[in-house]
């Protein structure tokens, strides 16, 4: 969208005001709104993002069997974790399935859990890979990560997997 104001450039300001049960809005660009006296009180101020993840992961023990110098790389957009705690974004949708055994301990200290409880929207047809609800690919990674802690003899890991195994079918139990 262009700006309303000058016409050239792209429109990144947006500015909504009710007026006498009258909605305005406007879009401007940052040289037009700076113009006319807009700015956000949090232009210069950095999204703590990327030093949280950096603190985060620094604290997070060595995952059982990882080689401490492990470097974990997206196979799709080539991110790094390291990078990744740098700047705080993903470079694509794949990170998250790339970098998921260092998000799941950082998950579960901010969330305390790195399992999803809340809602779900309602599965239409072909959503998923194939279709199927998203509860059943969830049960599924559970059981194959479940499957991975014991052929590593990772037991504590194993418990908590089937402990969340457990109450993920039991909920979907009582749903169903």
């Amino acid at each position: 969208m262009l700006c309303q104001d000058c016409k050239k450039r792209e429109a990144h300001v947006h500015l909504t005001q009710i007026v006498n049960n009258e909605k305005q809005t406007l879009s401007l660009c940052k040289e037009c709104a700076a113009a006319r006296g807009f700015h956000s009180p949090l232009d210069n101020v950095p999204f703590p993002l990327a030093e949280i993840l950096s603190g985060l992961a620094a604290s997070m023990p060595a995952v059982a069997g990882a080689k401490e110098q492990e470097t974990i790389t997206c196979e799709s957009c080539g991110l790094t974790f390291e990078t990744f705690t740098r700047q705080g974004r993903f470079g694509c949708g794949d990170c998250y399935k790339a970098f998921r055994t260092r998000l799941e301990p950082i998950m579960r200290k901010i969330h305390g859990a790195s399992l999803h409880r809340g809602r779900v929207p309602e599965v239409k047809e072909g959503a998923g890979a194939e279709g199927e609800p998203i509860s059943i690919r969830e049960e599924e990674r559970l059981e194959i990560e479940l499957k991975k802690a014991i052929e590593s003899e990772d037991f504590e890991r194993a418990a908590e997997l089937r402990d969340k195994l457990k109450t993920f079918r039991e909920s979907r139990a009582a749903t169903d």
